[in-house]
Formats: structure tokens, C-alpha cells, sequence
């Protein structure tokens, strides 16, 4: 059975950085596309960026292009997302899902399973 544990959230001033983390157990890491979601208070899950299995291509939703940058690491079966420049309006559980198909990770309402999150709270 897939595991996904996501890590790595805090409270942190807007402008600043933080990395959150997803490893992933359960199979074969190197073979599936990975993605990054969150859910702010009171709104839906939204999709924020995703990375290819094969050649590590990136994509990222609007708001967050230029602020956050998302990467693998096959070896450790983990994906990050690398987060700068935060705002207030970035505050959320950040959840990673992952699918064989990258188009599958433009929404989160493709997916049943998930982890239990990592909180970031951006302070004003």
C-alpha cells in the first residue's frame, strides 16, 4: 500500500522560505509523476505544481510561478517544494500525491488517498 508523509511545515513572516518534504513508500517512486496540492481554510484542495517521472519537467500554477520550485529525488523516493517569497494567501495544508500520468495531477479531485499534510502558516 502507497504511504505518502509530507513534512516540513511551519509558521513562517511573509517574504520568507521554507521547504516541505513527501516521501513516498510503497512503489516504485522513480516510475510516477509527483505533485504538490493544498487546501487553505474554508476552500477547496487546489492543485500548486508538479514534476514528470522521466524528465523532471515542471509545472506550477500561476501564483506560485517565480515564488516555488519543486524537485525530486529518486534515490530517497521524496518530493519537495521549495517555497520563497511566501504570502499570507499561501497558507495551507500542502499534500503530495503522485499518479503515472502527469495530466492526472491537475486536479486533486482524481485522487481518493492522501497523506495527512504539513501545515504552513504565512504571518503577515
Amino acid at each position: 500500500q502507497v504511504q505518502l508523509v509530507e513534512s516540513g511545515g511551519k509558521l513562517v513572516q511573509a517574504g520568507g522560505s521554507l521547504r516541505v518534504s513527501c516521501v513516498v513508500s510503497g512503489n516504485s517512486f522513480s516510475h510516477f509523476a509527483m505533485g504538490w496540492f493544498r487546501q487553505a481554510p474554508g476552500k477547496e484542495r487546489e492543485f500548486v505544481a508538479a514534476i514528470e517521472a522521466s524528465n523532471h519537467r515542471t509545472y506550477y500554477e500561476d501564483s506560485v510561478k517565480g515564488r516555488f520550485t519543486i524537485s525530486r529525488d529518486d534515490v530517497r523516493n521524496t518530493v519537495y517544494l521549495q517555497m520563497n517569497s511566501l504570502k499570507p494567501e499561501d497558507t495551507a495544508v500542502y499534500y503530495c500525491n503522485q499518479h503515472r500520468d502527469v495530466v492526472w495531477l491537475a486536479s486533486p479531485t482524481n485522487f481518493a488517498s492522501w497523506g495527512q499534510g504539513t501545515r504552513v502558516t504565512v504571518s503577515s
